[in-house]
C-alpha cells in the first residue's frame, strides 16, 4: 500500500462530533503497523464486518419489544454483511485468501464490562457498539491517505456507513437509558483508550500499538 492520494482532513470525512466522542486518536504507530500488514488488515477487516452483523442479529433476536432498535439493527446487519461480501471480493481480486485468525482483545476488552441486568445491559452493549463503530470509522479515515486508489475509494464509502452506525448506536443508547449516560460513557471511553494505546503482539484492525 502506497500513498496515492492527498491526505484528507479527518473533519471532512467523519461525522460531526465523532472525534470528540472518541477518547483519543489512533496512534501513528498503529497506522504504520497496518500499512506493513496489508493482508492481515483486509482479513481482519472482513472478520470485523461479519462480527458486526452478528451483533446486530443478536440484538434483533433478544430485544423484540424495541421497534426502533429492530429497524436500525435490520439496516445495520444488511450493510455489515454487504461490506463483508465486498471485502471478500476485493481480497479475491488481490489474491488474498480469507482465513480465520484470532480476534484482538479489543471488543472483548470492552464487552467484559457490560452489566448483566436490564435495561443496563442493553445500554452498555449499545455504548460499546458506538465506540467500536466510531473507532472503525476513524481508522478507515486515518488509512485512506496511504492506500491505493481502489482501496481508498472503498474505505471512503465505509466511513459514511460506519459513521451512521456509530450515530445509531449512540442514539439508541440515549433513548433507552433510564439515566444520564455521561458517567457510563466516560467509563467505557477510558477502557477503549487503554485498549488501543497498549502494546499488542499481533496486528489486528482494532489492535493497540506494536509491542
Amino acid at each position: 500500500m502506497t500513498a496515492m492520494l492527498a491526505a484528507p482532513d479527518l473533519d471532512d470525512l467523519l461525522p460531526p462530533g465523532l472525534l470528540d466522542f472518541l477518547p483519543c486518536a489512533t496512534p501513528d504507530a498503529w497506522v504504520d503497523w497496518a500499512l506493513a500488514n496489508p493482508e492481515l488488515l483486509l482479513i481482519d477487516h472482513a472478520q470485523c464486518e461479519k462480527k458486526a452483523a452478528a451483533t446486530a442479529m443478536s440484538l434483533l433476536h433478544r430485544y423484540v419489544d424495541q421497534p426502533l432498535l429492530l429497524s436500525r439493527m435490520c439496516q445495520l446487519a444488511r450493510e455489515e454483511l454487504l461490506h463483508f461480501e465486498q471485502v471478500i471480493k476485493l481480497m479475491e481480486a488481490r489474491g488474498i485468501v480469507y482465513r480465520h485468525i484470532g480476534a484482538s482483545r479489543y471488543a472483548e476488552g470492552l464487552r467484559r464490562h457490560v452489566r448483566g441486568e436490564e435495561p443496563h445491559r442493553l445500554v452498555d452493549i449499545l455504548l460499546v457498539g458506538a465506540l467500536i463503530e466510531a473507532r472503525s470509522c476513524e481508522r478507515f479515515a486515518r488509512l485512506i491517505p496511504h492506500l491505493d486508489a481502489e482501496l481508498a475509494k472503498f474505505y471512503r464509502g465505509l466511513v459514511k456507513s460506519e459513521g451512521r452506525h456509530y450515530e445509531d448506536y449512540l442514539m439508541l443508547a440515549r433513548q433507552l437509558a433510564p439515566e444520564a449516560l455521561d458517567t457510563r460513557l466516560a467509563f467505557f471511553a477510558e477502557r477503549e483508550a487503554e485498549l488501543i494505546t497498549m502494546p499488542d503482539t499481533a496486528f489486528r484492525f482494532h489492535s493497540g500499538v506494536p509491542a
